[in-house]
């Protein structure tokens, strides 16, 4: 289960430091781009969900300067460096993919990059996109997928293994390519697009991965929390693990797997 209440409150307080430290988030955001020109023309209406700091809505805003474009974040702080960058170009609120604050059939288009991983599950998000799209409107993510941090994930569990607790993983579970095309279908949507990609970042060591996951407000993607001496021995074992196993020349890597889904809500909707 993840903790909504500490993912508003870490990416509140990175939302200053994020696009320093995001560089996979701007890589996705990039090929999101390639698809989403592939799938769409100029839609009049874009709601942009998860904005972050307005990195994607800035390129809409750019490529449909005529679009009504419209950007929700659960984070205060990141809301708020999304309205300074964006001004008049964009309308953007504070508020929870899983309830949004429009009404029905009010979007042409509903985007997402790098958002709905910090999901429990992806049923009512998908259904509120859904519910405000008009119908024949396009429903486009991208999200970080099953494989995203393999490398630190599988240390852990052989931290843990080592020290006799290998049933205490608190590494985040990520949605697999399956369960994103099944929850589209199960909200109505006919799926026109769904394919994983990876995208692989590297540092100089465990702790420099872990320091900018942490920038990002990612905590939740990685195991932080101590319990201790005793957690501090696993992280210690875990880094170990790491650097043994993946590390080389040019460090340590970041897998970062990346699912992206199209969907189109068909004309004759009346779900």
């Amino acid at each position: 289960m993840i903790d909504r209440r500490r993912v508003r409150h870490s990416f509140h307080r990175q939302a200053l430091e994020y696009d320093a430290h995001a560089a996979v988030q701007k890589r996705v955001v990039e090929r999101f781009l390639q698809i989403l020109d592939d799938e769409v023309d100029s839609p009049p209406r874009i709601l942009d969900v998860g904005a972050g700091t307005g990195l994607l809505a800035r390129q809409l805003a750019d490529r449909h300067p005529a679009a009504l474009l419209s950007c929700v974040d659960l984070a205060p702080g990141m809301a708020a460096t999304a309205r300074q960058r964006l001004g008049s170009r964009a309308l953007v609120a504070v508020a929870d993919a899983e309830q949004l604050p429009f009404a029905g059939a009010s979007f042409d288009c509903v985007v997402s990059t790098s958002t709905f991983q910090w999901l429990t599950t992806l049923d009512a998000a998908f259904a509120e996109a859904w519910r405000v799209l008009a119908p024949g409107g396009l429903f486009a993510f991208a999200l970080f997928g099953h494989g995203t941090f393999h490398e630190l994930k599988g240390s852990y569990r052989s931290a843990l293994t080592a020290v006799g607790r290998e049933d205490e993983d608190r590494t985040q579970r990520f949605f697999t390519e399956t369960e994103a095309g099944a929850a589209l279908e199960r909200t109505g949507f006919g799926v026109r697009r769904l394919c994983v990609e990876d995208e692989v970042e590297w540092h100089p060591d465990v702790p420099a991965f872990l320091r900018s996951v942490k920038r990002v407000g990612a905590g939740n993607a990685s195991p932080l929390r101590g319990r201790g001496l005793a957690e501090r021995r696993v992280m210690v074992e875990m880094m170990r693990v790491y650097g043994e196993r993946y590390g080389g020349e040019r460090g340590i890597p970041a897998t970062y797997t990346v699912i992206y889904g199209v969907g189109m809500k068909p004309e004759a909707a009346e779900k």
